[in-house]
C-alpha cells in the first residue's frame, strides 16, 4: 500500500451515528444482525496464533454492543466504547458478561481517546484485543494508531472489519436487473450524501490508513504479521442473511448513514413515493413482478462482501 497523507480515515468526523438517541440506538440494534460465528472465529484464531492473550477486550464504536457481547465471553474483562450517548445507553440495557461472569463495561469514549477520558482510564499496556466493526472508516487514524499502541500489550492485536456494498443475492429472481436499477438510484440520489468513510467501506478498506502508511508511521506495529481476509458473496458475513419482506427491507436499509443523511436533508419526502428507500422498493417490486412473483409475496435477500484486517503490536 502506498503511503498516504495522515488525515482522518474518512476525511470528516462521523456525526450521524454519534448523535443517535437511545430510541434510535434501540432501533439500530434490532435491525442490524450480528456477525457470523466464522468471522469471530477467524479473529480469535488469528489473535491466538500470533501469541495474543485473552484477558482484556475493547470494542470501539461498539454501538448497541453486539461485538462486545459476542467476543466478550472469550475474555476476562471487556469494554464497549462509543461516542454516542444513545448507543451506550442501549448497550448498557442489553448488558453482556465475560468469561469470568463479569459485566461488560460500556462507556462514552472516542476511538482516538480509547478510554483516556474516563474517570478510571484504560491503563497503558493492558489490552489484548481491540476490535472495530464497521467503524474504523470514521476514525482519525493518525490519532488512533498511537492510542492503540499505548493501551495494547506487546503482542496484542487490532481487528477491524467492514462490509462492502450490499448486493442482491444471485438467487433472487431478476437479481442482475434489480441490482443495476438499485445502483442507478443510489448514484443519482445518495452519492452526494456519501462521506469519505462510506467510500472506504466500498473499497473494503484497501485505502484505510494503517500504522506503516501514515506520514509519521507508528513503529510499534509489525507490518510483517499483517493479516487480511476477504469475504465474497457466498461466504456469510452476518449470522443470517434472511429472505425478508420489502417492509423489513425498508426498515433495514433505513439504518444506512447516507440514507439517514438524505432523509435529514429531505424531510418532506420521508415515507412518500419520493423517499429514496421507496424508490428502491418500487424498483424491486417491478423486477420481482416481471419475474412472475405474485403481488403480496415479494421478498428479497441481500448478500454482503466484506473484509477482516488484523494488525499486531510488536512483542
Amino acid at each position: 500500500m502506498s503511503r498516504q497523507s495522515a488525515t482522518p480515515a474518512s476525511g470528516t468526523q462521523e456525526k450521524t451515528f454519534s448523535s443517535y438517541n437511545k430510541e434510535q440506538g434501540e432501533a439500530y440494534s434490532q435491525l442490524r444482525p450480528d456477525y457470523h460465528p466464522a468471522l469471530y472465529q477467524t479473529i480469535l484464531d488469528q489473535h491466538a496464533k500470533s501469541g495474543g492473550q485473552f484477558d482484556t477486550l475493547i470494542d470501539l464504536g461498539c454501538g448497541p454492543g453486539n461485538v462486545a457481547r459476542s467476543l466478550g465471553v472469550h475474555f476476562a474483562h471487556a469494554f464497549g466504547l462509543d461516542p454516542s450517548d444513545g448507543m451506550i445507553a442501549t448497550a448498557r440495557s442489553l448488558g453482556g458478561t465475560t468469561s469470568i461472569s463479569e459485566s461488560i463495561r460500556y462507556e462514552v469514549s472516542t476511538a482516538e481517546d480509547i478510554g483516556s477520558n474516563l474517570s478510571a482510564p484504560i491503563p497503558n499496556d493492558s489490552v489484548d484485543l481491540i476490535t472495530a466493526a464497521n467503524s474504523a472508516h470514521w476514525f482519525d487514524m493518525a490519532r488512533f494508531w498511537p492510542s492503540a499502541a499505548r493501551v495494547l500489550k506487546p503482542g496484542g492485536s487490532v481487528a477491524m472489519w467492514t462490509t462492502g456494498q450490499m448486493r442482491i443475492h444471485p438467487s433472487v429472481p431478476n437479481a442482475e436487473a434489480m441490482q443495476a436499477e438499485i445502483d442507478q438510484i443510489e448514484e443519482q440520489y445518495l452519492r452526494p450524501y456519501f462521506e469519505p468513510g462510506n467510500l472506504l467501506t466500498r473499497g473494503r478498506y484497501r485505502d484505510l490508513l494503517l500504522p506503516w502508511t501514515l506520514d509519521q508511521p507508528v513503529a510499534e506495529f509489525d507490518e510483517r504479521n499483517f493479516f487480511r481476509k476477504d469475504w465474497d458473496l457466498y461466504e456469510k458475513f452476518f449470522v443470517s442473511e434472511p429472505e425478508v419482506s420489502l417492509d423489513m427491507f425498508e426498515m433495514m436499509i433505513g439504518t444506512m448513514s447516507p440514507v439517514t443523511r438524505w432523509r435529514q436533508a429531505n424531510p418532506d419526502a420521508v415515507g412518500t413515493n419520493k423517499d429514496v428507500v421507496k424508490m428502491w422498493r418500487h424498483a424491486m417490486e417491478r423486477h420481482l413482478h416481471a419475474a412472475g412473483v405474485e403481488r403480496g409475496k415479494e421478498t428479497v435477500k441481500g448478500a454482503m462482501c466484506g473484509v477482516v484486517l488484523v494488525i499486531k503490536k510488536k512483542d
